[in-house]
């Protein structure tokens, strides 16, 4: 929805071909005409998985350690790039006042990098439901929070392009500079190269300050629209689930930092 500001819109200096080919309206037209298969995307993602992980119960886990590399590192790649493509409109629309950055959906309907972007980055949910089968090929623990969050997410971040959701801007910003850093982080792993602990401990805490930030956001998007009456790009449904999402990943993910970094330090003095 368009927002008064004092420009119509971020204006990028470059855009590469492909970029200025897209087309938002013919975007949305797919994904309002696809996003239910997300449903059943993830019911398959969960028969397959645990299919596998009983199927390898006496089985040795495979090292993958190539594939891994190759994975990580087009994920790293696709994350940063996606980041430095959409991180310049972000900073735009937080110069034009927390309202405009969080209910306008400009950044969709009248900016083609941007949108773009979010389109590539909301298709990318899918195959990256690709982790958990390294997960469960290697026989490495597959924990609630992985599975839960891919899932959730691939429906919430289709469900809410079909809606050019406002407040998604913030999302894709926060989500693709996480995944910038974790990837690389994956990726210099399956490269054998010896990483400091602290380096996971922070990916984690800013994975939980992610969370935070998502709540505040649609906590803003709640007074904007319900305290304050005024028009936003998110609906009321859209901001409620948002929310319900955003809540359980924060608890999830500070329970998650508790048991593997906090938990153990406890139970380490105590012996």
């Amino acid at each position: 929805m368009m927002i008064e500001t004092n420009q119509t819109s971020y204006q990028y200096q470059v855009l590469l071909p492909f970029e200025e080919s897209y087309s938002h309206s013919a975007a949305k037209k797919w994904m309002e005409e696809n996003w239910h298969t997300s449903f059943y995307y993830s019911i398959a993602y969960v028969m397959i998985i645990f299919s596998i992980k009983y199927l390898m119960t006496n089985s040795k886990p495979y090292s993958l350690s190539k594939l891994l590399l190759i994975w990580n590192t087009a994920l790293a790649i696709f994350s940063i790039t996606a980041f430095i493509r959409t991180v310049p409109e972000f900073v735009f629309s937080l110069n034009q006042g927390t309202y405009y950055a969080v209910c306008s959906s400009d950044f969709l309907t009248e900016n083609k990098v941007s949108s773009l972007w979010t389109f590539l980055f909301v298709l990318s949910k899918l195959p990256e439901f690709g982790d958990t089968i390294f997960i469960v090929l290697r026989k490495q623990p597959l924990i609630f929070l992985h599975w839960y969050h891919h899932i959730l997410t691939l429906i919430y971040s289709w469900y809410s392009f079909k809606e050019f959701t406002s407040s998604a801007r913030a999302f894709v910003v926060m989500n693709t500079f996480i995944h910038s850093m974790m990837y690389s982080y994956y990726a210099f792993k399956a490269m054998k190269i010896r990483i400091p602990r602290f380096i996971s401990v922070i990916i984690t805490f800013l994975q939980i300050c992610q969370m935070a930030v998502g709540c505040y956001v649609n906590y803003k998007v709640f007074e904007y629209i319900f305290s304050k009456d005024l028009p936003c790009g998110t609906s009321q449904t859209n901001v409620i689930v948002s929310s319900v999402m955003y809540f359980s990943y924060f608890y999830l993910f500070a329970r998650f930092f508790y048991l593997s970094y906090l938990g153990k330090k406890q139970k380490s003095k105590r012996t």
